[in-house]
């Protein structure tokens, strides 16, 4: 028990030195206020445009001033200074705690995977043999905190030069995304039955021998053992938190979660081995669960690919293709359920309720994605099809967002006197696409955006290349400004001091200061429209 608590200990402090140094990694030092700029007057169209370019060029090399009063100061957001009228308050969709839990949640329900599953009882049984009196408890615990261990182990190496930017920059790659989609292609059919991932012999009986000596070493080693051999089925969810995640501080909450969801039930098993009598075994059941996984996996293999396609632009996948090719799959899902064909020519599957069940389910969830070819929306499925935008048939989008044109939307905006809205987004960002699917189309929502703002969408994952003579080093994201998305997301961090996708600020054009604080991520109507509704106040009081 003292190595148990030493080892606490140690990761405390480790837990602490990362959440210390967040706020060097990922958040950049608020500024003081700066002064306004000049307001200015209403003029003809292509004056305000010149003007407004002008003030993006000194925007983008100006050097904000820290005093040592700041503290003191209201809150500042770079060049766009202080809230003009902050009646909102800022939200954020996802922090420490919330990771946490949901990686406990997904350590929970990796128990029931056919990967993980099957190993209960393997695993168990290393307590069951010859365990002493008095230790089986103590292994048990030790087995379980093993397990949690190697899952925080894994999280560390994203704390050492891996901030915000950085990890944006990870699940925007198109050689990332192209990885993760063979790996799931690869997964997939090892679900299917054509093959078994395993490991190395001579490296798994290195293991096992390890495992076999009862100390804390060999009890880790077990713990090891699991997690690499479940990968198959684990891996997955840890690659779309690693693909989700803006900020690496929430990478060790949610995978030391994710060891405790995991390995408190298997603490619990060898606690109590007489449950084990009670698991179902192995048959067509398990086999059945592994080619729904399988299908699964199959499907969301395409959303890598998509990602990589709507960042690049190749027009490979755009959302018709998509759309036909999830259909494809659960056609096949819901005819392998009915047991039209099989995979293994020996498996057999027993048709029961649960079957046909399931069958019913993957033809119903095919009929909703066949509405998207009758003028549906697909709205539960928001961010994972590409955008309407980026299809075959070209659909007009239900706003003009002025894309990757701040100073044209600017100058629009101070034109047509309304709100400037800006939004950091991305080509890949799931909820991106959330919020224009659902909360930016609610009729409460609508209107206001209509009738009072300008949009404009920078895209951060934007690849198009800057001209030579604009390509630069910058201190905040210490690395080279090289394209249209480098520039965003270094002006969204130099001045919003956050790397999340989507964030939303409202400027007012005559002055280009902030009106309220800005907010991130994916929020309800009420909270958006709440948002919204700050900025019209501060217009009308004009």
């Amino acid at each position: 028990m003292n190595l148990i608590k030493k080892s606490l200990l140690t990761i405390l402090l480790t837990i602490t030195w990362s959440l210390g140094s967040h706020n060097s990694l990922f958040s950049q030092e608020k500024p003081s206020a700066e002064t306004a700029t000049e307001e200015v007057s209403d003029a003809e169209m292509e004056k305000l445009l010149g003007e407004a370019e002008m003030d993006v060029a000194i925007a983008d090399t100006a050097t904000a001033v820290v005093v040592d009063s700041a503290i003191n100061e209201p809150e500042s957001f770079g060049i766009f200074g202080v809230p003009l009228a902050d009646c909102s308050e800022a939200t954020e969709d996802l922090n420490l705690w919330t990771a946490f839990f949901f990686g406990i949640l997904g350590g929970l329900a990796a128990l029931f995977f056919p990967c993980t599953f099957p190993m209960i009882p393997m695993t168990m049984s290393f307590f069951l043999k010859g365990s002493e009196q008095g230790k089986g408890t103590r292994n048990a615990i030790l087995y379980g905190f093993c397990i949690f261990l190697v899952y925080f182990l894994l999280s560390l190496p994203f704390h050492f030069g891996l901030g915000g930017a950085a990890l944006n920059n990870f699940s925007t790659n198109v050689w990332v995304n192209l990885i993760f989609f063979v790996i799931f292609i690869f997964f997939s059919f090892s679900l299917f039955g054509f093959y078994d991932i395993s490991l190395p012999a001579s490296l798994g009986n290195k293991l096992d021998s390890k495992s076999g000596t009862g100390t804390f070493i060999g009890i880790f080693f077990m713990a090891f053992t699991l997690a690499i051999v479940s990968f198959s089925c684990t891996g997955p969810i840890l690659g779309l938190v690693l693909a989700s995640a803006k900020n690496s501080a929430f990478i060790t909450p949610a995978f030391s979660g994710f060891g405790i969801g995991l390995g408190v039930p298997f603490a619990i098993f060898a606690l109590f081995p007489k449950l084990l009598k009670n698991l179902p075994k192995s048959g067509s059941w398990l086999d059945v669960v592994k080619v729904i996984f399988g299908f699964i996996e199959l499907a969301f293999a395409f959303k890598f690919l998509s990602n990589a396609d709507l960042v690049e632009r190749w027009g490979i996948l755009k959302r018709e293709p998509f759309v036909l090719i999830w259909i494809a799959v659960f056609i096949l899902q819901g005819l392998y359920l009915i047991g039209l064909f099989k995979f293994k020519k020996e498996s057999i599957i027993k048709k029961t309720p649960i079957t046909w069940l399931l069958a019913i389910v993957s033809f119903l969830f095919v009929g909703y994605l066949a509405t998207d070819f009758f003028g549906g929306e697909l709205r539960y499925l928001s961010g994972f099809p590409p955008p309407k935008s980026y299809s075959i048939n070209h659909q007009k989008e239900h706003f003009e967002t002025n894309q990757n044109q701040y100073a044209a939307a600017l100058a629009k905006a101070k034109a047509e006197k309304k709100l400037l809205l800006i939004d950091f987004t991305g080509w890949a960002c799931v909820n991106c696409r959330r919020m224009e699917e659902n909360v930016w189309v609610a009729p409460e929502v609508y209107d206001l955006l209509g009738k009072n703002y300008v949009i404009t969408s920078l895209y951060v994952d934007q690849k198009t290349a800057l001209p030579k003579d604009q390509q630069y080093f910058s201190k905040t994201l210490e690395k080279d400004v090289v394209t249209e998305g480098d520039k965003w997301s270094e002006m969204q961090a130099k001045n919003l001091y956050q790397f999340t996708q989507p964030q939303y600020a409202i400027i007012d054009p005559n002055t280009e200061r902030i009106i309220n604080k800005p907010i991130g991520g994916y929020n309800e109507v009420s909270i958006f429209k709440k948002f919204l509704e700050c900025g019209t106040q501060f217009k009308d009081k004009k």
